[in-house]
């Protein structure tokens, strides 16, 4: 009777000993396929069950890290699927901006160009002074909307310098919110690095982060605005492509956006605003998204519902030491007489061009392409009255433009001096035009201030350092 009762004893303990591990190892794998990864088991087992334990555990925790890092590539792959996306977008915007621009802005030239014609021989008391200095508004907004339409294409590549953009930001800033119930507070970095960067389009930016910011908060209030160096070691989670960075902030207190919506607000009319309306057209924020690129820099938000939002803005600092100081009206002589030519395939612009340069002082001459332009100024040349600068626009659609026909020029004269006119290029000669032998460019459709000023510059010698 003893023996059976310790038989007995012995299979259930090596029953026991058998169905806990199992029990243990079947709870396990339950936990992994409700979802938790990495669930691991303890047996104080030397047996193969404790060996099983050990394998199991192994394999458990690789199963987490191996489906943490999946999580990982499949979000970071969707980020570039959806940054594709909105390149896609841009890029066929661009494409879009790109067409029209050349032949919109030569209207413009020639609509502006006229109405300051008309300006300049008008009194000021005139009462159809006051209509045309109208048309004149309405025709600068029309220029600045196709120029902000460019930035999205290559043909709005930024004319970079070496700046400081302090006095940028400030003043940008400061006018966005002029007239409104909302004041600013400036917290800028004494010691800012300088950056390369294109002074209109950053001014551009920060405009149109203070104005969105602004029509956040009707009620008023504060804005606060940052700008302060910052390193890639400081920040690590950001996409930084070399180590120093100028970070500007904008940070408003308004009703801030809905968490769904903050993937898409950089896309090109998106808008939670009403449609139609001045305040609805939902380019602000693409246009600062494509400029920054433009800049070899990137531009992130943080926002909450009630609580405000913030825009950042990183800009690759620049390793030059001083900044380019800015031209000042004074730099150019207030009159300057001679000798033009003039170069454009669309007759309406070379007729207004003719009548400003004209009203300027200027003996006019006038060509249809590049190859009629090198003609007279060889011509020219051989005479006693040879030309002291020329105006070539850069495009001239199945014939010779701008850029072939500077070499031709400076092969005639390596001292002409050379202004590159255009509405809209893809080249790249538009950012580097002193490179290939221009001194300026004036940028259509122009005013005749802004002609002139330029052509000043040129002729007395003060923008021909060509390479």
């Amino acid at each position: 009777m003893l023996t059976l009762l310790f038989g007995t004893a012995v299979a259930i303990n090596m029953i026991r000993s058998f169905t806990h591990p199992m029990n243990e190892l079947l709870n396990a794998t339950r936990m992994i396929a409700s979802g938790n990864l990495g669930y691991t088991i303890s047996l104080n087992d030397k047996t193969e069950f404790g060996e099983l334990a050990d394998n199991f555990n192994t394999m458990s925790v690789s199963l987490k890290e191996g489906y943490t890092k999946l999580q990982e590539e499949t979000n970071e792959r969707k980020k570039m699927e959806q940054e594709l996306i909105k390149s896609q977008k841009l890029e066929s915007l661009g494409v879009l901006a790109g067409g029209i621009a050349h032949d919109f802005n030569n209207l413009l030239t020639a609509i502006l160009g006229n109405i300051d014609i008309a300006l300049n021989d008008l009194p000021a008391e005139s009462e159809i002074f006051d209509y045309l200095k109208s048309a004149e508004t309405a025709s600068v907004r029309a220029r600045d909307l196709t120029r902000q339409l460019l930035t999205f294409s290559r043909g709005g590549a930024p004319i970079k310098k070496t700046v400081i953009i302090t006095d940028t930001i400030k003043s940008s800033a400061s006018f966005a919110l002029s007239g409104s119930n909302i004041t600013c507070e400036f917290i800028i970095s004494d010691l800012l690095w300088p950056v390369e960067a294109d002074d209109g389009q950053i001014s551009q930016v920060v405009h149109n982060l203070v104005l969105n910011a602004r029509e956040a908060m009707p009620a008023g209030g504060v804005i606060k605005v940052r700008a302060e160096n910052v390193t890639s070691a400081q920040m690590a989670d950001l996409p930084f492509a070399q180590d120093r960075y100028i970070r500007v902030t904008v940070e408003d207190m308004g009703t801030g956006i809905a968490e769904q919506n903050l993937p898409m607000i950089f896309d090109p009319y998106f808008t939670t605003k009403k449609i139609g309306t001045q305040k609805g057209m939902g380019l602000g924020l693409a246009i600062c998204y494509s400029i920054i690129r433009n800049h070899n820099g990137f531009i992130t938000a943080n926002s909450a519902v009630g609580e405000g939002t913030s825009f950042h803005v990183f800009l690759p600092a620049s390793d030059k030491e001083s900044p380019v100081e800015k031209e000042t009206d004074e730099e150019c002589p207030a009159e300057v007489e001679g000798r033009v030519l003039f170069m454009d395939d669309e007759e309406i612009v070379r007729n207004t061009a003719q009548g400003i340069l004209k009203r300027l002082g200027y003996e006019v001459e006038l060509a249809k392409d590049g190859a009629g332009a090198v003609e007279k100024y060889r011509a020219a040349q051989g005479s006693s009255r040879p030309f002291d600068v020329v105006i070539m626009d850069l495009t001239v659609p199945g014939n010779m433009g701008g850029r072939e026909a500077i070499g031709k020029l400076r092969e005639v004269d390596p001292g002409v001096k050379a202004i590159l006119s255009s509405g809209y290029s893809n080249d790249p000669i538009m950012t580097n035009f002193r490179e290939h032998g221009f001194c300026e460019m004036v940028v259509k459709p122009y005013k005749i201030s802004e002609l002139g000023k330029t052509l000043r510059k040129v002729i007395t010698g003060q923008s021909c350092k060509t390479s």
